[in-house]
């Protein structure tokens, strides 16, 4: 893991910090019931050699006692439908592939992640965003914390994806929904960009767009709980978006419909994201100890909370992209 570099550190960037808090526990709080590695098919044998003899034996013989508990009913999901084995077993592996592989992630920070509640707020891009999915694996691999990310209305829309994204343990972006979860200690994360982030043109690449109307630091301020700044450095380039076919996309109801350099003029193989570098950094808790819960109700808070947030995660991406250097080296 890199030395987290603190905001500010550069010379002449200089960036007007909320009182920070540190944990002397790096890597949140380990598994907790229903945590990141229930029913972990990797981890059915502990001390086995994936190399050995019966290696074969062996996932099957996982992959078997899988389908038994969900044949019969023996597993669990919570109020939000999060299915904890389901998500280890089935979604989550097919994300490491892309994460270890494709992009091979770096992280920065980690030891940021404080255990209980805490509100994740990070910049979206990617014009599919996949910024998600290896956010979730970053956390859950690396922190054994699963990350509950609050979607856009479209998201529960679609069939599958929407309940896809409920076994995954994520919900919709609304305020009933975070406060129950952070009020039961859970890492809530957030893109406050929405759509004009993640669908932003390739020359607009890493400059934040507006964060709504900080809704999310309403829900911070009324939780009690820290905002955790977090800056993704990657995901701008594996579908680089040169044009929009707004008509198209109206027709089919989306936010946009993406022309880029492989899609749609290579049909089906021009959905394959390029294999950038990236890299997720976690930056210092911002703490809101200083204000009490009323204060959500103050927009001109709100908006000076938002700003510091905002212009914490702008000042990170742009440190984290010159420490990244070539995109695809």
């Amino acid at each position: 893991m890199t030395t987290n570099a603190h905001p500010g550190d550069d010379e002449g960037a200089q960036v007007i910090r909320l009182a920070s808090v540190r944990d002397d526990a790096p890597g949140g709080e380990g598994p907790r019931d229903g945590g990141p590695h229930d029913g972990d098919p990797r981890e059915d044998a502990p001390g086995a050699d994936p190399a050995g003899p019966g290696q074969f034996e062996r996932a099957l013989a996982s992959g078997l006692r899988f389908l038994r508990r969900r044949l019969s009913g023996e597993y669990e999901i919570d109020e939000f439908g999060f299915d904890p084995e389901f998500n280890s077993a089935v979604l989550l592996p097919l994300a490491r592939a892309l994460y270890e592989h494709w992009f091979r992630v770096e992280l920065d920070g980690l030891e940021n992640i404080p255990p209980g509640g805490a509100l994740l707020v990070a910049n979206h891009s990617g014009t599919i965003p996949l910024d998600a999915l290896m956010l979730s694996v970053a956390l859950h691999d690396h922190a054994d914390r699963q990350v509950r990310l609050l979607g856009a209305d479209l998201v529960y829309q679609i069939p599958l994806l929407g309940h896809l994204s409920r076994k995954a343990g994520h919900t919709l972006a609304c305020h009933a929904d975070a406060a129950r979860l952070l009020g039961k200690g859970e890492l809530v994360g957030v893109f406050p960009e929405g759509y004009k982030g993640v669908g932003k043109p390739f020359s607009e690449r890493y400059k934040l767009q507006r964060f709504g109307r900080g809704g999310f630091v309403g829900t911070a301020l009324r939780a009690g709980v820290p905002i955790i700044p977090c800056a993704i450095v990657g995901a701008e380039e594996i579908y680089p978006k040169i044009a929009d076919l707004r008509p198209l996309a109206r027709l089919l109801g989306l936010p946009y419909f993406p022309v880029t350099p492989t899609f749609p003029l290579l049909g089906p193989a021009g959905l394959v994201p390029l294999p950038s570098k990236w890299v997720i950094r976690f930056g210092e808790p911002m703490t809101l100890d200083g204000y009490d819960a009323d204060a959500a109700d103050d927009p001109m808070t709100v908006f000076e909370i938002t700003d510091h947030v905002r212009e914490n995660v702008q000042h990170m991406l742009y440190e984290t992209l010159l420490r990244r250097g070539p995109a695809f080296l």
